[in-house]
C-alpha cells in the first residue's frame, strides 16, 4: 500500500515537472531581467545601508557570542529577502496571471496533470528561481569579503528552504486575491517582513510587544538560518528549529494552495 502510494507521488512529481520545463522555456528570454529584479535590489541596501550606514554603527554583537561589522550582519539578511523576492514574484504576480487571466492552467488540466501536481511544479519552480538569485547574491558576498566561500556554499542550500516557504505562501496567497488591487497588499506585507524580520536590526532590541509578531515571520528563520551559517553565532538548535519552522510552514501553504487550486479549477 505505502509503496503504491509512493509510486503514485512519483509519478505525480514527474508530472509536475513538466510544469517546471513550461516555465522555463518561457522565461528564458528574461533571464536578464529575472537577475535585475531579484538581485539588485537587496544588493542596494547591501551596499547603502550596511556599508553607508555601518560606518556609523561600528559593530554588532551577535546573539551566541561573536561581533560583526554592519555589513557582515546585513548581508545573510538580503540573501534571504533575494530568495524571498524571487520566490513571491513566481508564486504571486506570475502565477496569479496565469491563472486568472492567461487561463494557462485549464490547458495544463486537460493533460492528465493534476490542481496538486501544478502546484508542486509551480513551487519547485519557485524554488528554483530563488536559487538562482541567491548564487548570484552569494557570489557578491564572497567578492565583498563579507563571507568566505566555503560557508557560502553551504548557505546555498540552505538559501532553498527561504524560496520553498515562499512559493508556498505565495502560491496559497494567490488562490485568495480577487483582483490585481490586492496585490498592493501583499507589496506591503512583503515590505513589512523585510523591514521587521531582524534584517536590519537584532531581534533583541525589538519591543516585546513587537518580537513575538516578528518571530512569526518566516523571513525571521530564514535570516537566522543564514546569518548562523554565513557568520557563526547561532546555536545548533535555533538553527534547526528555523529550518522546522519554514518547512512546516511550507507543507501547510503548500496543501492550502493544491485544496483551493483544485476548488477554482475544478469550477
Amino acid at each position: 500500500m505505502v509503496t503504491l502510494a509512493l509510486a503514485r507521488w512519483l509519478a505525480g512529481a514527474l508530472r509536475g515537472a513538466g510544469v517546471v520545463e513550461r516555465n522555463y522555456l518561457a522565461e528564458r528570454r528574461r533571464r536578464g531581467l529575472m537577475v535585475l529584479s531579484g538581485v539588485l535590489e537587496p544588493l542596494l541596501y547591501l551596499l547603502s545601508i550596511g556599508y553607508g550606514v555601518g560606518a556609523l554603527i561600528g559593530r554588532i554583537p551577535l546573539p551566541h557570542g561573536g561581533t560583526a561589522t554592519y555589513a557582515e550582519f546585513v548581508a545573510p539578511a538580503m540573501l534571504a529577502v533575494s530568495a524571498m523576492q524571487g520566490a513571491v514574484a513566481e508564486t504571486v504576480f506570475n502565477f496569479f496571471v496565469k491563472m486568472k487571466y492567461a487561463r494557462l492552467y485549464d490547458g495544463i488540466l486537460a493533460t492528465p496533470v493534476r490542481p496538486w501536481e501544478v502546484a508542486f511544479g509551480e513551487l519547485v519552480w519557485a524554488m528554483l528561481r530563488g536559487l538562482f538569485y541567491s548564487a548570484i547574491f552569494l557570489t557578491f558576498m564572497v567578492g565583498m569579503g563579507v563571507t568566505s566561500w566555503w560557508r557560502a556554499l553551504l548557505a546555498w542550500p540552505a538559501s532553498l528552504l527561504v524560496g520553498l516557504v515562499f512559493g508556498g505562501i505565495g502560491m496559497a496567497a494567490s488562490t485568495v486575491m480577487r483582483s490585481w488591487q490586492d496585490f498592493d497588499l501583499v507589496i506591503t506585507v512583503q515590505m513589512a517582513l523585510f523591514m521587521f524580520s531582524a534584517t536590519f536590526v537584532p531581534l533583541t532590541r525589538f519591543p516585546a510587544s513587537v518580537r513575538w509578531l516578528a518571530e512569526l515571520s518566516p523571513l525571521t528563520h530564514g535570516v537566522v538560518l543564514l546569518r548562523g551559517i554565513t557568520l557563526g553565532g547561532e546555536t545548533p538548535l535555533a538553527m534547526v528549529t528555523a529550518a522546522g519552522f519554514m518547512l512546516l510552514v511550507t507543507v501547510v501553504s503548500f496543501l492550502v494552495a493544491a485544496r483551493r487550486m483544485t476548488s477554482l479549477l475544478a469550477s
